[in-house]
């Protein structure tokens, strides 16, 4: 059990837990998770973290796209309601969540902050998140993904 799974067994969500083998020296470590679980990179996401500028102010922010694509720093603040956006240091993304890069889970996190996921997670049944470590996802339905989180649904992703 990790915080995510814990979280999710908390709030009475539907969700199920696939480990696969992770190799040590992989960095691109969603596409290595689509392709040890068999589906399509497209149903994969991954967990960012970015700093977003509101209203004078810097907050920290959790965006989730698609694998096969990047997280679009500018559509992100906008969905945020901010005017710009950078990536989170690594070292505070693990320290504000808990995880470590590449296992970083949208649920479970030491401190709850606002997250934004991709409009092409409702084109899924369900889709494939961190588990809260490396080598273990979760698959869960959009929509409970996006109730349990208070997500906002917006186009943050471009192409790869």
């Amino acid at each position: 059990m990790t915080p995510a799974t814990l979280a999710l067994a908390a709030a009475g969500v539907a969700f199920r837990v696939h480990e696969f083998h992770h190799d040590p020296g992989e960095r691109n470590y969603g596409q290595a998770a689509a392709a040890a679980l068999g589906v399509e990179p497209d149903r994969v996401f991954k967990t960012l973290l970015a700093d977003v500028t509101v209203d004078g102010r810097v907050e920290q922010v959790v965006g989730i796209v698609p694998v096969s694509g990047q997280l679009s720093l500018r559509e992100l603040a906008a969905a945020m309601g901010g005017k710009r956006a950078e990536m989170c240091a690594p070292e505070l993304a693990e320290r504000l969540t808990g995880y470590v890069v590449g296992g970083i889970s949208p649920f479970g996190q030491k401190k709850r902050l606002r997250t934004a996921i991709d409009e092409t997670c409702v084109l899924f049944d369900t889709i494939f998140v961190s588990g809260g470590k490396r080598g273990l996802d979760l698959e869960i339905a959009p929509d409970s993904l996006v109730r349990v989180l208070n997500a906002v649904v917006a186009s943050i992703a471009t192409s790869g």
